[in-house]
């Protein structure tokens, strides 16, 4: 039996509108003790149905009739897509992943100053230079300012054309102990990995919706919301992208009428010029040590389950997974005895 779509008419009148509760309120100047029922309105979610947007295998792979073609559409990427903290490594690795299986546009979103970094410039043009067919854009972002954010999507919708893909990469880690860490800082971090994330994918998300094309984002949680990490203390962050791997589950349901799969990666401990330097060689050794394939993990092993979850036909079926790419790390317990 399919399930009515998000605009269907086979629920009551009352179910499309929300679901009517009575909510109690104190009428002004009464005493509060009195209380007044009103009813509120809840919106109701639907599930997709089999005549969704995007729900299914392409006919273009469905109708292949050699083993080396559908090998070649099963990873393939299509369409454009824009990618947060576009400046970073693992962003990189991934931009680059996702134009070799196809990818026709590309817009990197970051920091003005981490534009001006000469191993970032370097890398961006490298990009161009292999890649000419594809339109390669950069663009200057704040995600935690939300009028920013519509504006700066709104403009990449116009130049790029449909948005197929979201990759958010972008975020900052605060290492402090819980009972030092001021409020602001605290607040700082989840403005960046958790409203940011979110501002950035409910704009992106308004487009999909509106040209009915389905889409593929990818929501960049972490180890550090699976487990505590160690040995450096850091809550704040650890809340952040735990709240990451809530809101992927939240719109893989919701945004599944759409053909939206949402889906996030976890990364273990990765070789990037964060964790580089001297006060960092003590934690970097302890985090090898204690992965079962005794390393840290490179950019590029993170590109490859991003490519996995933006194709078109190998991640077609996956929606609200996380995928841990941490070398095994966190399936390892570690106990201190006595």
């Amino acid at each position: 039996m399919a399930h009515p779509g998000p605009n269907s008419t086979s629920q009551s009148e009352s179910q499309n509108r929300g679901i009517p509760l009575l909510a109690s309120f104190p009428e002004s100047g009464k005493d509060p003790a009195i209380e007044v029922k009103a009813e509120r309105d809840i919106p109701w979610m639907h599930l997709g149905n089999p005549s969704s947007p995007a729900n299914g295998l392409p006919e273009s792979f469905t109708r292949s009739t050699s083993s080396a073609e559908r090998a070649e559409r099963r990873f393939g990427v299509k369409g454009n897509a824009i990618l947060t903290g576009g400046g970073g490594s693992l962003a990189l690795a991934s931009a680059r992943a996702l134009l070799e299986h196809g990818l026709s546009g590309l817009a990197l979103l970051d920091l003005p100053a981490t534009f001006k970094k000469p191993d970032v410039t370097e890398e961006i043009r490298s990009l161009r230079d292999e890649f000419p067919s594809a339109k390669i854009i950069t663009t200057d972002i704040d995600v935690t300012d939300a009028d920013e954010v519509q504006k700066v999507v709104g403009e990449i919708r116009s130049s790029l054309g449909p948005l197929n893909i979201l990759c958010c990469f972008a975020g900052i880690v605060n290492c402090s102990r819980a009972e030092d860490i001021p409020a602001d800082q605290w607040r700082r971090t989840f403005d960046v990995n958790t409203t940011g994330t979110w501002l950035v994918t409910q704009a992106v998300g308004k487009h999909m919706i509106a040209d009915r094309l389905g889409g593929r984002i990818v929501l960049t949680a972490s180890i550090s919301g699976h487990r505590v990490n160690y040995p450096q203390p850091q809550a704040a962050y650890n809340a952040s992208k735990a709240a990451i791997l809530s809101l992927r589950t939240s719109l893989a349901a919701e945004w599944s009428p759409y053909g939206i799969r949402v889906n996030s990666i976890s990364p273990g401990y990765m070789d990037t010029v964060l964790n580089e330097g001297q006060t960092l060689a003590p934690f970097r050794q302890v985090w090898a040590e204690r992965n079962p394939m005794g390393r840290m993990g490179d950019p590029q092993e993170v590109a490859g389950s991003v490519v996995f979850l933006c194709s078109d036909v190998a991640g077609c079926y996956v929606n609200g997974a996380d995928l841990v790419v941490d070398g095994g790390f966190n399936s390892v317990t570690f106990f201190k005895c006595c």
